[in-house]
């Protein structure tokens, strides 16, 4: 079995509107100017750069942007141009959050469990409902048919709905699996939070942790459940994995990511021994600092040569105390033996890094020749992809730019012309 990367192509419509409450990065930057082919190019080549080291690399398409369906729903009427003009006059909240690009984090977009964890063998991935935000709650259908299409030819895989949504499900932004290989039984870690604090939400309830446990099958003796620190949450790491990551046998982690800490590492030793802790002191790297560097929201993959590898964002050699803990760690010969560094800074002004922007999918060399190759990327796509953007992709988004009928109408036909690219036919998606 491998891992294959599903990242979100960031789309047009990338924007600061800062509508992510308890997003420290989201509400610095509300109402800067954006750059959404920047934004786009930058995530397609850290596409690339994994393509590159070897990995199968995958793609989630933009969302329909504006959303005039949802518009609709409350209770704005005409053609999609009608609806969102009358919702900018009415409501310009409303239309900031139709507009919102934030698919393009897909770690949000599913939890997954692969068939080695499940009781009944299949991979069972969870559509999440992301409705403690307006913004990310309009995802979910549209998430729905990507992963629909992307799946349709697979019996192995059971696609599961959103929870109800008064259990709020953020998606693998919340979970790890620990396992001695990909293709071995792991340890599946769900992490809630128990907010909110300071205002800000608990994005992830420990109720849609457990209805996740139950219905992937997994084995209550393999599936632990965490609670994220209040400390961390205060400090703006809405999800774990802005404070955490894992990857096959290492989790490295901040030493105030997690309520209960010790009680946690024990469960993780008691069923996988040869687990490998790695622990970012407070004292040498601060909540504040972690967050700023996204240190954590980092990609942990094996390379082919077997050793452990960090794909980081600039920002993570930028703060010092963060740059300084790499090197150290890198010296000291652990499991984790190389970082990489990505520019990712329209992603990351807008609280998302390298994490944020893939969904990780183990899957067989079966599956992975199942699948719809529409969404799998080789090098001649990528040059596809680029030339689009850098024809159809706006160049900057200013705040005040989210009420022209003409950003919106570049918008639709961006994503339109990457859809004919691809091959999808727009009633597919």
């Amino acid at each position: 079995m491998l891992e294959v990367n599903f990242d979100g192509l960031v789309g047009p419509s990338h924007n600061y509107a800062g509508l992510s409450l308890g997003n420290i990065a989201s509400a610095t930057h509300a109402g800067a100017a954006s750059s959404p082919r920047e934004a786009a190019l930058q995530g397609l080549a850290k596409m690339r750069r994994m393509m590159a080291l070897g990995f199968v690399q995958g793609l989630l398409l933009p969302h329909d942007r504006p959303d005039a369906g949802w518009l609709r729903q409350l209770g704005f009427a005409g053609d999609d141009m009608a609806v969102c003009r009358a919702a900018w006059e009415a409501q310009p909240a409303l239309l900031r959050n139709a507009f919102s690009a934030s698919p393009m984090w897909t770690a949000n977009a599913a939890t997954v469990s692969p068939g080695p964890d499940t009781a009944d063998g299949l991979t069972h991935i969870s559509i999440a409902n992301l409705s403690s935000m307006p913004h990310r709650s309009i995802e979910a259908a549209q998430t729905g048919r990507q992963l629909r299409l992307l799946f349709a030819g697979l019996s192995d895989v059971a696609l599961h709905d959103p929870l109800p949504a008064c259990f709020g499900d953020e998606g693998a932004a919340n979970h790890m699996r620990l396992c001695p290989r990909h293709d071995e039984a792991g340890v599946e870690i769900f992490v809630h939070g128990a907010g909110p604090v300071k205002g800000f939400p608990a994005r992830q309830h420990a109720a849609a942790s457990q209805a996740l446990v139950r219905r992937h099958r997994l084995d209550p003796d393999r599936a632990v459940l965490a609670r994220q620190s209040d400390a961390a949450i205060a400090a703006g790491a809405f999800h774990n994995d802005v404070v955490a990551v894992a990857n096959e046998t290492v989790l490295l982690t901040h030493e105030q990511a997690f309520a209960e800490r010790e009680a946690l590492y024990a469960q993780i030793r008691a069923r996988l021994p040869e687990a490998e802790i790695i622990e970012v002191p407070a004292d040498r790297v601060s909540l504040d600092d972690a967050i700023r560097s996204y240190l954590f929201n980092s990609q942990l993959v094996t390379m082919h040569d077997g050793g452990m590898m960090l794909l980081l964002p600039e920002e993570a050699r930028e703060v010092a105390h963060v740059a300084g803990w790499l090197e150290e760690m890198l010296e000291a010969n652990g499991p984790i033996r190389r970082a990489e560094f990505m520019p990712l800074r329209e992603s990351m002004r807008n609280g998302g890094g390298p994490a944020c922007l893939r969904l990780r999918i183990v899957l067989t060399q079966a599956q992975l020749a199942a699948l719809d190759q529409r969404f799998l990327l080789d090098p001649a796509k990528c040059d596809a992809l680029a030339a689009l953007i850098a024809h159809h992709w706006p160049e900057r988004i200013a705040p005040e730019d989210i009420g022209h009928p003409d950003l919106w109408r570049q918008c639709q036909s961006a994503r339109a012309a990457l859809l004919d690219l691809l091959g999808f036919a727009p009633e597919e998606l």
